[in-house]
């Protein structure tokens, strides 16, 4: 069955936890004890509804302040597809969870309040969607109860976010408005009767019919190697695979590869899940591919086809979004964990800030604090092979290490 991956976004109270616990008790995907404590908790707080948001806070202070602190992955099905659900907070300083949780999305959601319309948040919201280069996004008009379902409130919204789409450099998203109360349900799996103007889908008819090659950031095959497979059993004596997931397009049997960083050529000569042979190996399907010729390949090497090669570099320019209490500052060395390759790199230019609100850049920046987006350069200690985040979300990005406590700093994507 096939799975997307969606991020939510929203402001404080907008209604993301709520939305996604209406998902969820609508398509009756919500365990009998998680239900029962649903409404034991909403009787608690003297509610005469079910207060869906407490499916997804998990945290003491999330149920406490009514707000999404950190990030939550929420799994539910129907007979289309399965669906994996990131809750981000919307709060300023957790835009780095916000960060994380789309990084691997497929599609958004981001809410806004019918009564607040866009705000600076949304701006936010947008910007790092757009970033991260999301192909589907979702603007949910939350609350619309609570404007009587007014038509031309649903409208001006519209209009005021479609202002905010000129900015984007990104025009290979697709933008549906769908309006919603997520706490009466209305437009979130069920049709409403209180918006006869409105005739799209609802929230999940639109899901259901997303195709996944559309919204998915396919780009061209890329296989890195976690292991080596080497039984030296007797029925196996000479059998050497590679163990991988392939990332982008489909590898198939006969295929010419090149390995990197050595660059040899060899073709493949089996593909194998667990121990069945295929002709070919889908994107994102878990495989041991064996080739025809003894070459080198070693984990954290790379197979790749031989007219579509990545670039092979020591130094590349990417943006950053800042993770760590400690800031970054030029010089400073981090070990940058690209797939499964890891090398030293140090900070050799910060080239501007960029403010995550459309309002501009800042040139002068000399340092980076937690939550800081920027266009950041690196030089490594030894070359990798990698792709612009554009054109290859998984080869395109990485992930910063502090060489000293080993926690994860930052994220990065290539320009």
């Amino acid at each position: 069955m096939e799975v997307l991956k969606i991020a939510t976004a929203g402001s404080v109270d907008d209604g993301k936890s709520t939305l996604i616990g209406r998902l969820l008790y609508d398509t009756k995907s919500l365990t009998t004890d998680k239900l029962e404590a649903i409404e034991k908790k909403s009787k608690q707080k003297g509610y005469d509804y079910l207060d869906f948001s407490l499916a997804t806070d998990g945290l003491v202070a999330e149920r406490e302040q009514g707000i999404t602190i950190d990030v939550a992955h929420i799994y539910f099905s129907t007979a289309k597809k399965s669906y994996i659900i990131a809750d981000t907070p919307g709060h300023v300083e957790y835009t780095r969870n916000m960060v994380t949780g789309a990084s691997t999305s497929q599609a958004a959601i981001i809410l806004i309040d019918a009564r607040r319309g866009v705000v600076e948040q949304t701006n936010r919201h947008f910007f790092i969607n757009n970033l991260l280069r999301i192909k589907e996004v979702i603007v949910a008009i939350n609350k619309m109860d609570l404007v009587e379902f007014s038509q031309e409130r649903y409208e001006t919204i519209k209009s005021d976010f479609k202002q905010l789409m000129e900015k984007r450099d990104y025009q290979e998203q697709k933008i549906t408005f769908i309006p919603v109360s997520a706490l009466k349900g209305d437009n979130v799996v069920n049709r409403s009767e209180s918006t006869p103007w409105y005739k799209g889908e609802t929230l999940l008819e639109h899901l259901e019919g997303l195709d996944m090659e559309a919204v998915s950031n396919v780009g061209t095959p890329r296989f890195p190697v976690q292991y080596v497979i080497r039984p030296k059993t007797d029925d196996f004596h000479d059998f050497r695979g590679f163990a991988g997931k392939v990332y982008g397009g489909e590898l198939s049997v006969g295929d010419t590869v090149v390995a990197l960083p050595s660059q040899t050529k060899s073709r493949i000569k089996e593909i194998y899940f667990y121990d069945k042979k295929y002709h070919s190996a889908s994107r994102r399907s878990s495989v041991t591919i064996t080739l025809e010729d003894e070459i080198n390949v070693s984990r954290g090497d790379m197979l790749v086809k031989e007219d579509d090669l990545p670039t092979i570099d020591k130094q590349f320019t990417a943006t950053v979004s800042w993770m760590d209490a400690k800031e970054l500052s030029v010089g400073n060395k981090y070990v940058v964990q690209h797939g499964v390759h890891k090398v030293l790199a140090k900070v050799a230019t910060i080239h501007h800030k960029i403010y995550p609100d459309y309002s501009g850049i800042d040139d002068s920046a000399s340092s980076l604090g937690m939550n800081d987006i920027a266009q950041v350069s690196f030089k490594l200690n030894k070359p990798i092979f990698f792709d612009a985040f554009k054109e290859h979300r998984t080869n395109g990005s990485f992930i910063l290490i502090d060489t000293q406590s080993n926690n994860t700093v930052g994220a990065g994507f290539i320009n």
